[in-house]
């Protein structure tokens, strides 16, 4: 892993982890990272992780706390659909 870039599995692996908490947030589609903040688009919407949340998830994901994944979850924003555009 390079210094700046962040390992796509580490951000996967979150995001798999939060659709145990919320299945509508759907899978990887892509991401763009801007300073500490990773905007990450799936099939469903789009969710803001932070630099520091993604690093914890690839060294040390057993430190992140349910109650912080459910707070994650509850931010998840659904794209909206064509019918209501």
């Amino acid at each position: 892993m390079s210094k700046n870039k962040l390992p796509l599995y580490a951000i996967v692996e979150l995001l798999m982890r939060l659709a145990g908490i919320d299945p509508q947030i759907g899978n990887y589609k892509n991401h763009s990272e801007r300073g500490d903040n990773v905007l990450v688009k799936t099939t469903n919407g789009t969710i803001q992780l932070s630099r520091a949340l993604v690093l914890s998830q690839f060294h040390r994901p057993e430190d992140i706390e349910k109650r912080e994944l459910e707070s994650l979850a509850s931010r998840f924003r659904r794209k909206l659909s064509r019918a209501n555009r």
